[in-house]
């Protein structure tokens, strides 16, 4: 082979390996936004009447579990699901509308209504670092999740609610919109996510004192019974929402809880 074929060559090869890595940086740079904020154990779409695509999961869980786990047993009435009797359409009092955080819409023609309400799932965002719970950064988690989400070519963030390390509970997606964090269970049911990674740390008691709040006056507003109140494990393969978290969530629904209380008052007057 002559010098100038050689030369040729080489310089082929560089510029293909220039190609090749400028693909695998931004193949990396989109799989980064892909993983912010979601729990979801798989990715999957379908296509709605009008055809456009609606994200049924959200990204997935960093933390996964190979298997289905059993989930964990209720220890209290079961109860048929009750009618919901409150309005879709409005927040409690105590929670921070969506249009303190953001002023987008969703893309309605993506999203399906909720109709009603049968069931609610609790949820970690499986992000790390820690959020700091400052109103800032919260604001700032909320909109990352949201933009990872849209990007790919969903209706609007995930979840319903979501809760902060200082308590704080925001609105997210409105509760007229079917949420999209619990693959092929979305109907009827409303999505909660508490900031944080729980399988590294420990949920904070103001965090915990607000889901047991906001558990409690939507479990109270749509009659839910407490064996329709789930973490994501429980329906999914999946480690969300962290084991910290769970076993916080078994213990909100023990017996002598709170939760287990209102459950009852419920399905006696139903």
């Amino acid at each position: 082979m002559s010098d100038s074929k050689s030369s040729q060559d080489q310089h082929t090869r560089r510029s293909a390996l220039r190609v090749a890595a400028g693909a695998g940086a931004l193949l990396l740079a989109s799989g980064g936004l892909a993983s912010l904020g979601g729990c979801q154990s798989a990715s999957q779409r379908r296509v709605n009447k009008r055809g456009g695509q609606i994200g049924q999961p959200i990204a997935a869980d960093p933390v996964t579990k190979s298997a289905r786990p059993k989930p964990v047993p209720h220890q209290t009435t079961s109860a048929p699901t009750l009618s919901a009797k409150g309005s879709l359409s409005s927040i409690p009092s105590f929670v921070i509308a969506r249009s303190e955080w953001t002023k987008g819409k969703p893309r309605l023609w993506l999203a399906d209504p909720m109709k009603t309400v049968r069931k609610i799932t609790v949820h970690h965002d499986a992000i790390s670092p820690a959020a700091s719970g400052s109103y800032r950064n919260s604001v700032r988690r909320l909109t990352a999740i949201r933009n990872g989400h849209m990007g790919k070519g969903w209706a609007d963030i995930g979840y319903h609610f979501a809760i902060d390390p200082s308590g704080r509970i925001w609105e997210a997606r409105t509760l007229t919109l079917q949420g999209a964090h619990v693959k092929n269970r979305n109907p009827n049911n409303i999505g909660i996510v508490v900031f944080g990674n729980y399988e590294k740390i420990q949920p904070t008691s103001a965090s915990l004192d607000s889901l047991d709040r906001l558990l409690a006056h939507e479990m109270e507003r749509f009659r839910v019974p407490i064996d329709q109140v789930y973490t994501h494990r429980e329906l999914a393969s999946t480690a969300c929402p962290g084991r910290n978290l769970q076993k916080r969530m078994i213990q909100l629904r023990a017996d002598d809880g709170r939760l287990a209380r209102l459950s009852q008052t419920i399905t006696n007057h139903a």
